[in-house]
């Protein structure tokens, strides 16, 4: 193929065939996307606001990756969100495809999680069942992913437990409904969440506490 060369010569490099080689297998190729089985399993999950009369349903589909030496794990593919509140219809079509292009692309989509749950609502959070507070929906989405990641081991942690429901409880008791929509955001987790608990800061969201 020809090349027009419009500009003056000022130098040039004579480049060997094995050189040139060399060169083109230092380019690191990208990871094809992961493939789709006909048939995912997956878990769906429920969410329910007081701002809203209807329920939101979140599907999230797993594919089975099987190691070269024959171990196989479960990794997020794609997720579906479902509602018949029509509020929210274009932001949660954009969310779900936004995240399921993530999921598909492989490596650590972990990350989703602490973007998600750090989003804010302008207008103000809601306490969900058992009086923890979520700062929004869409944290509230995030929290979802991070349970189905804990499920299929791709995140370490337990979400809840009777000892920290308990000092959810505790907290809302002493420090009144609004405490933790004020919480501090914690270094374990990140989440906005810590609060004083007899002379503890305490992460509501994972349970961490520092005392002092």
């Amino acid at each position: 193929m020809a090349i027009k060369i419009e500009k003056k010569i000022t130098a040039y490099e004579v480049v060997k065939p094995e050189e040139e080689a060399a060169q083109e297998a230092s380019v690191t190729a990208i990871a094809p996307l992961l493939e789709r089985d006909d048939i995912l399993e997956g878990s769906t999950y429920k969410i329910k606001t007081p701002n809203s009369e209807h329920a939101m349903y979140i599907t999230i589909n797993d594919v089975v990756i099987t190691e070269p030496d024959g171990s196989s794990h479960r990794r997020p593919f794609e997720i579906f969100i479902n509602s018949k509140n029509m509020e929210h219809f274009m932001w949660i079509v954009a969310l779900t495809r936004v995240i399921s292009a993530i999921f598909r692309k492989g490596g650590d989509v972990t990350f989703l999680v602490e973007e998600l749950k750090a989003v804010f609502d302008p207008r103000g959070g809601y306490y969900k069942r058992g009086g923890k507070y979520m700062p929004s929906i869409v944290a509230e989405i995030g929290e979802v992913i991070q349970q189905h990641l804990v499920s299929i081991g791709m995140m370490e942690g337990q979400l809840s437990t009777p000892e920290l429901e308990a000092k959810r409880r505790e907290a809302k008791e002493k420090l009144g409904e609004d405490a933790v929509a004020k919480g501090n955001q914690c270094d374990k987790c990140g989440a906005m969440a810590v609060v004083r608990l007899d002379n503890c800061n305490t992460c509501l969201e994972c349970g961490d506490s520092k005392c002092g």
